[in-house]
């Protein structure tokens, strides 16, 4: 358990706009921060986070939280994993009361995934230079490749024996369990003679994955081990000459950029993503001074790995090696890239060069200098590398524009496939107006095909055919209360210690009532405990409850009480009901007069409360109402009559003030 004061501490050093901006590009809006939501996948900016609040909310998708939620909504962490996150980053020390058995039992799985990737990071760096074989082997080889002893540190680099069973015994010794390390993929249940897996799990049939290999640790967006990359150094033929970890809970490779925690901020302050191939080529750059430089680790790129690069920046520069054949099959990771709606650039490094053997190759200057002076458009990279090969064929030659014009026509932005087929026409000695008679034409397919194939999900004949999704949300039931509720609970987090002018109980010589001020919180509790109103709303009732204490302990509380609440609900209500995607302009500059909330604050209280009260009579005449229609004499009929006529006279009171007319 974290006490309670350090979780306060890790709140108040915790600053939500530093967290935030570790993820996600922020720009300034006003007295706000905006960006791209990380949380779905969006084009135009919906994403808001108030320094001065401390919080953040997606006008989108609607997520809203603190610096705490953020980390356990995005890092998939529980409430005091995400508090030992901060607290870390923030050298806040947490002294923990001493957990019992039963809560050590209940630590999640994830994190105990977590915790044996981490104990394999330290024994494999650990090898690296402690033993014979790593340090003769391992060691080795990385001195040979040029790395530096603190960019081995730096990407805690590591060794794995050629000793099937080393890690594995190693970490069962130290009490890790067979269980985590299977799932964490570091240790193989080899299967029996049958072809199946022993279960229970059984010593005699755990092997270590990685033996006789070079360890490259992957880490996710907070810097957490989470899989590894081995390579082998023996030239033998049938083995694999890399190998990584499995999918597991913790690791899904197709959302994993090798090298992001090291790059993003260097992404961020120089606008641009360098996309290389494989771990070494991340780790030479680092250590010649470039680190805004992630790899997709042998795999193809995916949408989810694009899409976390455009969280950081809209720009990627992808780098190659002289491997044409390569280049060519990369093509369809350019035009993904594209899609998303990012700038994409390309740099081709000379023949026999790759981004790892060039900048050990040449001088740290020398390497970004060419960078800078090489770096091409993809449309000029594919025409220069294309053209030689057909610029004697003219069916090849129309095929390679036919080629260039699909890759414009997939950019979202009207401007930029102008742009581009512009530069198109020039490159290829084109008309433009062909080409973007072509493009046109490919967009109108698209469009086409795409209004054809939503038409045909539409079919009632093909629903139960097809994986559609689910369908939206039903509507509140029309006697539910949760408006009401909610325009209450608005009013208390926004101006609960905001006072109003209201008639007192003393009065004057001429017998008017004495005007006092009272807070919005005291009229609001005062009315509704008056008439025994309870909350149906679990969130609510806990938010109302905390300002009904305050009733006795005389100190309302404010709004950073229900943002660094513990009940995850509580925050997430509190941040939506006192964000707005809206600004006011300034409508004063130009002579007119508008009135805000807080001008009119009493009208909004008093018809909140009233439209509260008249929502809980309506809902007790349909209940009074249900038992007249099954009641008898023996019943005490008169009596239920009595009380509906009295509720719809309550009705007709709390409507006429409310200034609605009744019709029934």
């Amino acid at each position: 358990m974290i006490p309670k004061d350090t979780i306060d501490k890790i709140f108040d050093a915790a600053r939500i706009e530093e967290i935030v901006g570790d993820y996600v590009t922020l720009k300034k809006r006003g007295a706000n921060l905006l960006g791209l939501c990380p949380f779905h996948n969006e084009k135009t900016p919906s994403f808001t986070v108030s320094p001065a609040k401390g919080i953040y909310k997606c006008f989108g998708c609607g997520k809203a939280g603190n610096s705490v939620n953020f980390i356990m909504e995005h890092d998939q962490l529980s409430y005091p994993e995400a508090l030992r996150f901060l607290a870390k980053k923030y050298n806040i020390e947490i002294e923990e009361k001493e957990r019992t058995p039963e809560e050590i039992l209940s630590q999640n799985e994830k994190e105990s995934l977590y915790v044996v990737c981490t104990h394999a990071q330290k024994y494999f760096s650990n090898n690296l230079l402690t033993t014979d074989e790593g340090r003769s082997i391992g060691l080795s080889y990385f001195k040979e490749r040029g790395f530096r002893d603190d960019i081995i540190e730096k990407f805690q680099l590591g060794y794995a024996l050629d000793d099937r069973k080393a890690f594995t015994n190693d970490a069962l010794k130290k009490g890790y369990k067979a269980e985590y390390l299977v799932k964490a993929g570091l240790t193989v249940n080899k299967e029996d003679a049958g072809g199946n897996a022993p279960s229970p799990i059984s010593e005699t049939h755990l092997f270590d994955r990685f033996s006789g290999r070079v360890i490259f640790p992957i880490h996710n967006l907070t810097g957490r081990i989470i899989a590894f990359g081995g390579r082998i150094l023996k030239t033998d033929k049938k083995l694999a000459k890399y190998i990584n970890s499995p999918e597991t809970e913790i690791y899904h490779k197709s959302n994993v950029l090798y090298g992001i925690y090291f790059a993003k901020k260097s992404i961020i302050s120089n606008d641009v993503c360098y996309l290389v191939e494989g771990y070494t080529d991340v780790i030479s750059m680092h250590q010649a001074g470039i680190e805004n430089v992630v790899a997709s680790s042998g795999t193809s790129l995916t949408i989810e790995q694009i899409r976390l690069i455009k969280r950081y920046t809209q720009n990627i520069t992808i780098l190659y090696d002289g491997d044409n054949a390569g280049i060519k099959a990369s093509f369809r990771g350019i035009n993904m890239i594209l899609e998303e709606g990012l700038n994409v650039k390309v740099l081709l490094f000379p023949d026999g060069d790759d981004p790892d053997s060039f900048a050990k190759r040449v001088s740290n200057d020398e390497l970004k200098k060419f960078i800078e002076s090489n770096t091409k458009d993809f449309i000029a990279f594919k025409t220069m590398l294309l053209y030689s090969e057909v610029s004697n064929d003219p069916i090849k030659k129309a095929q390679l524009v036919k080629d260039i014009v699909e890759s414009i026509a997939i950019i979202p932005e009207a401007i930029n496939r102008s742009v581009y087929i512009k530069e198109c026409s020039r490159l290829m000695d084109m008309d433009e107006q062909l080409l973007l008679n072509e493009l046109n034409k490919i967009r109108r397919k698209k469009t086409n095909e795409k209004n054809k194939k939503e038409n045909a999900l539409s079919e009632p004949s093909l629903i139960d055919e097809v994986n559609v999704e689910a369908p939206p949300q039903p509507l509140l039931p029309e006697n539910s209360i949760e408006h009401q509720e909610r325009g209450i609970i608005r009013l208390l987090l926004n101006y609960a210690d905001k006072t109003i002018l209201v008639d007192g109980n003393e009065k004057d010589d001429r017998g008017n009532p004495l005007q006092v001020n009272v807070t919005v919180a005291e009229i609001i509790i005062d009315e509704l405990e008056h008439d025994e109103i309870k909350f149906s709303n679990r969130s609510y009732e806990t938010i109302y409850a905390a300002y009904l204490k305050s009733r006795t302990s005389g100190q309302i509380p404010d709004m950073n009480f229900f943002i660094t609440h513990s009940d995850v609900d509580v925050t997430k209500v509190a941040i939506d009901l006192v964000s707005s995607p809206y600004t006011l302009a300034k409508w004063e500059q130009h002579n007119i007069a508008v009135q805000t909330e807080s001008q009119i604050l009493k009208k909004s209280v008093y018809d909140s409360i009233y439209s509260f009260k008249a929502r809980q009579i309506e809902q007790l005449l349909d209940q009074n109402s249900n038992i007249l229609k099954t009641a008898d004499r023996s019943e005490n009929l008169d009596a239920l009559i009595q009380k509906q006529q009295d509720l719809i006279e309550a009705k007709k009171y709390f409507n006429k003030l409310l200034g609605r007319i009744v019709v029934k």
